[in-house]
């Protein structure tokens, strides 16, 4: 009796620590660095490169450890309750439902997770031959279990969790930018330029594009030395040509080209012919991604675009310097005036030009104001106003004062953003505090 006693509780702590092996090894492979992994996969690594390939497809991971888990679990109870019935009686069951709670919740799960969280690669390496073993093994049971679940996510309404990959590499990077930041390992200008990176994907030309209202052109049909002066007016070195009207482009004039030209006319200003001088314009639509037109500028070793919208009108222009303005901040050179588009005054509230992006306030305030719905400071008033506000009202949301200070007919022009109390700025409703 006492040999059967001994072997029961043997095969017990045995299946506890098969338990607490489960549980350890998704902690640890969920929580991994990939790129760590990669690395050291890279140097020769053997068990790094078992397990690359078991993150490759991380659903067998999660179907052998729920499988495994719950198999030695659940025998593990039923030893256990076996032995104390025989021992205690009908009060056995519930000897054994406290005994096994408390068991697997201490040293099955707590304990092994938070170990192998704190050296997930570490553990990772050191479990990976057994688990790539017990994945095949395992297999034919896992397969028929995928089989079920994926049956069952078919007839949901969305097919977005079908294929849902809970180790995405770019959650994985921005969230441990965000972490390090946090620490004070990565300074703030280096996160935003880590996460301008990320987001070219997410962006549109259309976000960061310069607005045609706000576009430098020249007319083609005005007078050579009239284009001349607005040439050397202009801070860019590329100018769209138009004719007969401005939305008519025909052409982009190269401030070197210019020169070359009249250079060899004897600096003859009368004899300019601009339309020989432009270079066809090249017009993309305003969906389209500053990652795609990223490569685009790239491979097609271009510096402008005019951004036209889904009736051909354009829209706006773009330049390979915007894009990079994106990741690593405002780009300033000896021609261009100092940028006082957002002024932070001594009182903690900032002054800015209804045209500042949203993007570049948030990025220099270090703000989260939400620029799903609008591309601009004063986009976003109006849109959350419902209205054209009047100078001097007042706007509160999320977590932001908004007052109007000037407006330039249906334009406001100027602003007073400051930081509130999320109390008082929750919702994302406008709430108008006090008007003129």
């Amino acid at each position: 009796m006492e040999i059967e006693i001994l072997l029961t509780l043997g095969g017990v702590l045995l299946l506890l620590g098969l338990s607490a092996f489960f549980s350890g090894s998704e902690t640890a492979l969920t929580a991994v660095s990939r790129a760590r992994m990669h690395t050291l996969a890279e140097e020769g690594n053997s068990n790094a490169q078992v397990v690359n390939r078991m993150l490759a497809s991380p659903e067998r991971i999660i179907g052998t450890v729920l499988l495994g888990n719950n198999l030695v679990n659940i025998l593990a109870s039923a030893l256990t309750t076996s032995l104390l019935i025989s021992l205690f009686g009908e009060f056995g069951v519930a000897y054994a439902t406290v005994a096994m709670t408390l068991l697997v919740v201490i040293f099955a799960e707590v304990l092994p997770k938070t170990y192998a969280l704190a050296y997930s690669d570490r553990f990772s390496l050191a479990v990976a031959p057994i688990m790539s073993v017990l994945i095949v093994l395992l297999r034919p049971a896992t397969i028929a279990v995928e089989f079920i679940v994926r049956a069952l996510l078919s007839i949901t309404p969305t097919t977005r969790d079908d294929n849902a990959n809970f180790l995405s590499g770019h959650r994985e990077i921005r969230g441990h930018i965000e972490l390090q930041t946090k620490e004070g390992a990565v300074a703030r200008h280096d996160a935003h330029m880590l996460g301008g990176i990320l987001d070219l994907g997410d962006l549109q030309v259309a976000d960061i594009m310069v607005h045609r209202t706000r576009m430098e052109t020249i007319d083609a049909d005005d007078d050579p030395a009239e284009i001349v002066g607005d040439v050397v007016k202009s801070k860019h070195s590329r100018l769209p040509i138009w004719k007969n009207e401005p939305e008519n482009i025909i052409g982009v004039l190269h401030t070197k080209d210019l020169l070359a030209h009249l250079a060899g006319a004897d600096w003859d200003i009368s004899r300019l012919d601009v339309g020989s001088l432009c270079k066809e314009p090249w017009f993309i639509p305003d969906t389209t991604s500053l990652k795609e037109q990223l490569s685009r500028f790239l491979k097609g070793q271009m510096q402008m675009a005019l951004v036209v919208d889904e009736y051909g009108e354009v829209q706006g222009l773009i330049t390979l310097e915007d894009i990079l303005e994106e990741i690593v901040g405002q780009i300033v050179d000896e021609h261009d005036p100092q940028d006082m588009a957002i002024r932070p005054q001594t009182d903690g509230t900032v002054n800015v030009d209804g045209s500042v992006p949203i993007r570049d306030l948030n990025r220099q305030m270090d703000w989260d104001l939400p620029d799903d719905e609008a591309t601009t400071v004063a986009g976003l008033v109006i849109h959350e106003a419902q209205s054209i506000p009047e100078p001097g009202q007042v706007f509160t949301f999320y977590g932001y004062r908004f007052e109007v200070l000037r407006k330039n007919r249906n334009k406001i022009s100027a602003l007073r953003v400051k930081p509130v109390n999320a109390a008082a700025g929750s919702g994302s409703a406008a709430t108008a505090d006090e008007s003129s």
